[in-house]
């Protein structure tokens, strides 16, 4: 093993605990994906490094990531963010793995990976936007309606809206929707 790949080796490693210590627990606070994180990124990193150090085709590398992931995603299920949290952690293992004679190269792409985590993950960007599964206890089936209601019992403006369930036995409304908090109801929260 080379120096500049032991370099790569190391920024991998400081880049991954940066992601699961330092941009996702502080944020999201799982304990359990924190450990899945590291471990996927360290076992990645260590497959790469062999598979780097044989005669072996990239595709086994790729088929690889693919394997582990479609793994990883089926045994439980996590959100769509988590699952950004877990390919960055695969990418930055697999570009770590697989070394260069040129560290600046990959370590620029594992920077980028991490940063580009940092901050599409960050609370401030998109801070008023949610998303919610309601049950209303009222069957609604018209869309209007159904918006003007939400609208007021969520405190925002509702961007999207699906439908999940219209019970009319039991007079109930399953949705799923998207809103945008009012900017008054926000500021009214910090001030408290």
């Amino acid at each position: 093993m080379t120096i500049p790949h032991l370099i790569l080796i190391a920024v991998d490693l400081v880049a991954a605990a940066v992601l699961a210590f330092g941009v996702y627990y502080p944020r999201h606070r799982r304990r359990d994906l924190v450990v899945a994180f590291l471990g996927v990124n360290i076992g990645v990193l260590a497959v790469a490094t062999m598979l780097g150090s044989t005669q072996v085709a990239a595709g086994l590398g790729l088929g690889l990531f693919g394997v582990l992931s479609i793994i990883r995603l089926r045994s439980s299920e996590i959100t769509q963010r988590e699952v950004a949290y877990y390919f960055a952690a695969l990418a930055m293992g697999l570009i770590g793995g697989l070394g260069s004679a040129d560290v600046a190269v990959p370590a620029v792409l594992i920077a980028l990976i991490l940063g580009t985590m940092w901050i599409a993950d960050h609370p401030a960007l998109l801070s008023r936007s949610r998303h919610q599964v309601v049950r209303l206890d009222r069957a609604i089936a018209d869309e209007e309606e159904l918006r003007d209601e939400l609208e007021a019992r969520l405190g925002g403006a509702v961007t999207s809206l699906t439908v999940q369930q219209l019970d009319l036995v039991n007079d109930s409304t399953l949705v799923d929707v998207r809103y945008r908090l009012d900017a008054a109801r926000i500021a009214s929260r910090v001030a408290r």
